[in-house]
């Protein structure tokens, strides 16, 4: 069954980006355990749910062959997110693409289809907080491929950048807060001390 309007098998991928050791962690955040689940398994669950395709952007993919999806590797290294969200689009079979961090241990279902039912019309689909724009939890279609190339060149590598160069729709606050009551959808593993506290949850 698709989400309303879209065909969740021709219109969407699932892009999990999940780039290895983080500096502050000391370890892979991806495999993380939070409420007993490991934030990458937790994330391919979520996904599988939604999408017909999902892929998960990594350098590191021999860590993820116990997990059917499509594993890729950064096209162009050294870029951060943004060069993952272009190895993610390129090797994606579908227009449009949800694209998150494999480190948010409390993404909402229902949000992300609220999010892909908004797509259609607009390049991009990404939600603004009182924290700022999360571009990491975002909905970008196939035409960003041109602009992040141009981005990377002009070596901006900041995924804002891209907001002005295409149609991007904002989801506010009010819209978010029903399916986010808590303020966690959001909520990402930088550090042990992150980890500490939402592992209580």
């Amino acid at each position: 069954m698709g989400v309303k309007g879209i065909d969740r098998v021709a219109e969407m991928t699932g892009i999990i980006l999940s780039g290895g050791k983080s500096r502050r962690m000391g370890e892979n955040k991806a495999f993380l355990k939070v409420q007993g689940e490991r934030l990458i398994d937790r994330t391919v669950r979520i996904f599988k749910g939604i999408f017909e395709e999902v892929v998960v952007v990594t350098n590191d993919p021999l860590a993820y062959l116990d997990h059917d999806v499509m594993i890729v590797t950064d096209i162009v290294l050294g870029k951060g997110p943004l060069g993952g969200i272009y190895t993610g689009l390129f090797f994606s079979s579908s227009p449009c693409s949800f694209v998150a961090a494999c480190d948010m241990p409390f993404m909402n279902e229902a949000f992300i289809k609220f999010m892909m039912e908004k797509a259609g019309g607009y390049d991009i689909v990404v939600p603004e907080t009182t924290d700022g724009l999360q571009p990491l939890h975002a909905v970008y279609s196939r035409k960003c491929l041109k602009g992040i190339v141009e981005l990377i060149e002009e070596d901006q590598f900041k995924i804002a950048g891209l907001y002005r160069r295409f149609r991007t729709l904002k989801i506010y606050r009010d819209e978010i807060l029903p399916y986010d009551p808590e303020h966690l959808i959001f909520s990402n593993m930088n550090s042990p001390d992150d980890l500490r506290k939402y592992t209580s949850k």
